[in-house]
């Protein structure tokens, strides 16, 4: 039996996730970060991006994309706490690619600095979207 680590992953809207998993990994903001069971204390930002969790005795890892937020690691307990969080298979590629349209006409037409900066947070949100999805379309899902 693999070593486990109880991991919850939660957004204003609904917990997407709660239970015992192998491995989680997620972009957090200095990269690419892999949490083990065992794993130190550990709280920073994470990016938008996909979270991968391997639950126990799972064959595949789940993706569940995140627009942002915290991760928090304790003993035994690892939590995300995300801005939005939606499941690979829930992801939307048409309205990703609307979005990042969007972001990308808005930062060029910029009126403001303030519009050009939440333009650029919705365009990096919406290719970590695209991203997400074609790591599923990778898998065969």
């Amino acid at each position: 039996m693999a070593m486990t680590v109880h991991v919850d992953i939660v957004s204003a809207e609904e917990q997407i996730f709660s239970g015992l998993a192998e491995f989680v990994a997620l972009p957090g903001e200095a990269g690419e970060l892999g949490i083990l069971p065992g794993h130190m204390p550990l709280m920073t930002r994470i990016k938008p991006g996909a979270v991968r969790v391997r639950a126990q005795n799972a064959t595949e890892e789940e993706l569940i994309f995140v627009a942002g937020g915290l991760l928090e690691v304790q003993p035994g307990l690892v939590t995300v706490l995300a801005d939005t969080a939606i499941r690979g298979k829930d992801l939307d590629e048409a309205k990703a690619l609307e979005a990042k349209r969007k972001a990308e006409e808005t930062m060029a037409n910029q009126t403001a600095r303030l519009d050009y900066a939440k333009a650029q947070a919705e365009l990096m949100e919406a290719v970590a979207q695209l991203a997400a999805i074609q790591r599923l379309r990778k898998r065969g899902h």
